[in-house]
């Protein structure tokens, strides 16, 4: 049942609705209170029992919910169907009609004070933020959701935490992306809050940050923590994500066949559920695959068509992500040219706070294509842009790669003492991967 107004407030409803009516206090009374009970009442120097509050709404010709909240019967569950209109909406890719859809809802649960409702509209604003790459709203919305669930139990807060924590990770701060999704599970696994659907949404999250970082045994382990989860939980969404996050740990393990299933599953859950952006992403993640694998012609296929669809939905960062990552594969094709001309075009959309780590890719591989046709002073200049964004993410596995190409360059110019501070610098990011997070690994849940 829904929780009351306090008595003052429900005495001047009460007052507004008798004398809007036409009612005197004996007739709203009678016959089982008196008038001077309704007084009372109306002054607010009495809390009305409930059938008190029966009796008066129906001598009112009101529902009971709307005279104790002053919200209509029903209210809720209207908003409620709302909410999942405008979630639906967002899947399908058009992310105007669902943040309106979405800002309505959050407008009026405003106005009636129902917090679970603001919650799920704020976290929803979040989402759609994040598909358009606006990173600093997006921050904002989830941790005004968060705000909303201030005494909800930890579990509840999970989504707008992990909300925080991808919309960091987008914005290239890797260790604190990590640090609020270990210290959630942490808490989450000390405490016994062992729900599958946050653990889920957590480890299915941290997947990406760690393998930036280059913590590639503690994503191996949070996919594996992943894939044992996966049973128990009631959301098909989150199962699906969760196989296209575990398919990058496998990717980078050489297990191929293994990634392209979990894509399969992933991509076979979003058509049924009709997920456009994910689905999406699962093509991403199949071309990403293919290129792993060498199979160039299939991954620019892939990309291409991940790209279209995300072009078409207005994700505009996700969608200069792809360009970078298929500006790789038709560089490896030979399509330079082509590639370089993508590079600049996106470039405009990436920066050191939206999307870092793919504007550090899109300068080292315009420094590879600069080097390939000898221009070394624009290489240099990529390449020393490109480390910058890096160093600033914590990227180290990229850090430790790109440290090898600047020191190169050196070297074939005659800068060998640069050459060596290059490669040194380059091996300290490959010999430190404790400096990776910001201290031990967190609880685990008892699987």
């Amino acid at each position: 049942m829904a929780e009351r107004d306090d008595p003052e407030v429900i005495g001047r409803r009460v007052q507004q609705l008798r004398t809007e009516r036409g009612l005197t206090q004996r007739q709203l009374a009678e016959p089982a209170y008196t008038p001077a009970y309704i007084s009372t009442l109306e002054s607010g120097r009495v809390r009305a029992s409930e059938p008190a509050l029966r009796h008066i709404a129906e001598r009112l010709g009101i529902g009971y919910e709307e005279l104790a909240t002053g919200r209509p019967a029903g209210f809720a569950t209207e908003l409620r169907l709302r909410l999942t209109g405008a979630q639906r909406t967002l899947a399908t890719g058009a992310t105007e009609a669902a943040a309106e859809g979405f800002a309505s809802v959050l407008a009026e649960a405003d106005e009636h004070g129902l917090l679970a409702e603001q919650a799920d509209s704020l976290l929803g604003l979040g989402e759609c933020a994040l598909e358009t790459g606006d990173l600093e709203t997006a921050r904002l919305r989830f941790e005004q959701a968060e705000q909303r669930l201030g005494d909800a139990p930890l579990p509840a807060r999970v989504p707008a935490l992990r909300g925080r924590a991808v919309a960091h990770y987008l914005a290239g701060e890797l260790r604190y992306s990590c640090y609020l999704f270990e210290s959630t599970l942490d808490e989450l696994n000390r405490n016994g809050l062992h729900d599958p659907d946050a653990l889920l949404l957590l480890y299915t999250g941290v997947i990406a940050p760690y393998m930036d970082m280059g913590a590639h045994a503690r994503a191996a382990q949070a996919a594996e923590l992943a894939l044992a989860l996966a049973p128990r939980s009631g959301d098909p969404v989150l199962v699906a994500r969760m196989h296209r996050s575990v398919a990058r740990t496998m990717i980078a393990e050489g297990r191929i066949a293994e990634a392209d299933a979990s894509l399969a599953k992933a991509s076979e859950l979003y058509r049924q559920l009709q997920i456009r952006t994910e689905l999406a992403n699962c093509h991403w993640m199949r071309g990403y695959l293919h290129a792993q694998n060498g199979a160039y012609d299939r991954a620019e296929a892939e990309l291409r068509e991940a790209r279209r669809m995300l072009s078409a939905k207005r994700a505009t960062l996700y969608t200069s992500q792809v360009a970078v990552e298929l500006a790789d594969v038709l560089h490896r094709r030979g399509k330079s040219d082509e590639a370089a001309e993508l590079l600049q075009e996106v470039l405009a959309d990436l920066n050191s706070e939206r999307g870092a780590l793919h504007s550090a890719a899109a300068h080292r591989l315009l420094g590879i294509i600069a080097e390939d046709t000898r221009d070394t002073e624009a290489a240099e200049e990529h390449y020393v842009r490109a480390l910058s964004l890096l160093e600033r993410a914590g990227a180290a596995g990229d850090l430790a790669d790109l440290c090898r190409l600047l020191g190169d360059l050196f070297r074939r110019t005659g800068r060998v003492e640069a050459a060596l501070d290059a490669y040194r610098t380059g091996l300290g990011h490959r010999t430190a991967p404790g400096t990776t997070t910001l201290g031990p690994a967190p609880a685990q849940p008892p699987l």
